[in-house]
């Protein structure tokens, strides 16, 4: 029974529990067809701030893609995870990834596209609703809401479009300029908020 435990979810707590500082957890779908698509700005974000930062190790566990990484300036060490639940299931990951890493809530940042901020838009919030977003909503049925997210812009929604239809879309020709700056404002905001906090990021980064 242990064998098929650890085999499903991974040792129950990660060799670098008692060392990394967050859980930097961005939302999306697994899959090509979902790449560059706006519902995949989380998985983006975690990309744009793979670079930014050096790679320690790789693990598969919690329902998620798991890289430990170490902050460039700081050292610093964190966990950076996408899901492999698919947005609608992402919670199940969150739940696994703070037991694995015995991190409160607090050291947890969600990282997920908002089509009530217009493209460019970057806005911290130390806890909330889940704004209509599907992923937001299952992390929140598994943890509650007193945790951190780093909303990311992708409206607004044009007439006549469903948010599915929408959030599914590739970015246009126009829009691609600002979509790759924002990606890269995004994971440096990422590391703001590691090295001073929510209320200092939220001071810096919402407008």
């Amino acid at each position: 029974m242990l064998s098929i435990i650890k085999r499903i979810f991974g040792p129950l707590q990660s060799r670098y529990a008692g060392s990394v500082s967050y859980i930097l957890c961005g939302i999306g779908n697994k899959g090509g067809q979902y790449h560059d698509t706006r519902h995949n700005i989380g998985f983006l974000v975690i990309d744009a701030l793979l670079q930014k930062c050096e790679e320690l190790d790789r693990e598969n566990a919690c329902n998620a893609s798991i890289i430990i990484e170490k902050l460039p300036d700081n050292g610093m060490m964190v966990v950076c995870a996408k899901p492999t639940t698919y947005v609608n299931r992402s919670g199940i990951a969150v739940r696994q990834l703070l037991q694995r890493y015995n991190k409160p809530l607090s050291s947890c940042l969600i990282i997920v596209d908002d089509f009530n901020l217009s493209l460019g838009t970057l806005r911290f919030r130390r806890r909330g609703s889940d704004g209509g977003h599907n992923g937001l909503r299952s992390v929140i049925d598994e943890i509650g809401t007193d945790f951190p997210r780093l909303r990311v812009g992708i409206g607004p929604i044009p007439k006549n479009t469903g948010v599915i239809d929408f959030v599914l879309s590739n970015f246009n020709d126009r829009e691609l300029e600002t979509r790759n700056n924002m990606i890269s404002a995004a994971a440096d905001a990422v590391v703001y908020f590691c090295e001073n906090g929510i209320d200092a990021a939220m001071n810096h980064f919402n407008t």
